[in-house]
């Protein structure tokens, strides 16, 4: 199916794109180079906002924001709200006025046509919401992942989380945003906080896929928790605890066990990750991550041997 054409003269909308950052300056300017670079014809205001770190004087010099296809503007402020990913989406959503919201990871790029499609596509559905494919760069590597409608269902979110509905793919209107909700600051460590906010949004929202992998999604040390294994364990209890559909889940449900099984072995807690692995396997005997638990914890492979090995393949624990 061809995508539509984006709407003309003042039914163009604008656009706000969240970018919360902390300590990644030059990951930072990619980002925003790449937002500014869209070939989108309407208005598009970024909205930085720098979490538990000092605003970066100078900003704006840096960008392309003139000689575009839209106006282009910058925003800059500070996390007025917890401290963390989601207090600083959330405080970029605030200070924020676009009649439709995106977010961007601060090591992450769109494509030139990511707004222009997304755009189209929301407009000819009617949808609430819009996600589209990723590209995962990882080294010298990289890994496609392109989301059918079949995957973005909350079902099948619940079953399998679906990478593939990647944060910095997520393009909503600013009316249902207000009907999905907050990000949850509650979240501890703010771990899983997307999934958490995608599970809400597809269970109260219409969405519009786009089958093309439209942002570049930068996988390097940062980018992971593994030196947060409780956190994680935390995390998990909390979403189970928060999502009846992970919990009538059998598979989803084998899939938050077994990271709890890895989570415990990496933590040296050999009792904790054997049970945990092993109520995975019964509940899904093809749950890979009881059995990855299980090696972890009788020393034949290390954690981080693991990980490694994972997102070598454009894949998380």
């Amino acid at each position: 199916m061809s995508t539509p054409p984006v709407p003309t003269g003042t039914a163009v909308p604008t656009v706000s794109v969240v970018v919360a950052t902390r300590n990644r300056p030059e990951l930072l300017r990619k980002a925003l180079a790449s937002i500014a670079a869209q070939d989108y014809p309407g208005a598009v205001e970024m909205v930085v906002v720098y979490d538990q770190s000092e605003p970066e004087t100078g900003l704006e010099a840096d960008l392309p924001l003139t000689g575009q296809a839209g106006q282009r503007t910058l925003k800059v402020i500070s996390n007025t709200r917890a401290p963390g990913l989601p207090g600083g989406r959330n405080s970029g959503v605030t200070g924020s006025s676009g009649e439709l919201l995106a977010f961007c990871d601060d090591d992450d790029s769109w494509k030139p046509e990511k707004l222009s499609t997304q755009v189209a596509m929301l407009t000819a559905t009617d949808a609430g919401l819009s996600v589209c494919g990723i590209e995962i760069t990882i080294g010298d590597q990289r890994h496609v992942r392109v989301p059918s409608p079949a995957d973005v269902t909350v079902a099948e979110l619940a079953r399998r989380r679906v990478m593939e509905a990647h944060p910095s793919t997520v393009l909503v209107s600013r009316a249902a945003f207000d009907r999905i909700g907050w990000v949850d600051e509650e979240l501890p460590g703010g771990y899983a906080e997307d999934y958490d906010w995608m599970l809400r949004a597809l269970a109260a929202e219409k969405v519009a896929v786009v089958s093309k992998p439209l942002v570049e999604v930068l996988w390097h040390p940062g980018s992971f928790y593994t030196a947060r294994w409780a956190v994680i364990i935390e995390a998990l209890d909390y979403m189970v605890d928060k999502h009846a559909v992970i919990r009538e889940s059998p598979r989803g449900l084998a899939r938050i066990y077994g990271q709890k099984a890895v989570a415990y072995a990496a933590l040296h807690r050999r009792s904790d990750s054997s049970r945990w692995a092993l109520r995975a396997l019964r509940l899904a005997p093809g749950e890979k991550r009881g059995y990855l638990a299980l090696a972890i914890a009788s020393g034949v492979v290390p954690a981080n041997r693991v990980l490694q090995w994972a997102n070598a393949r454009g894949r998380g624990i």
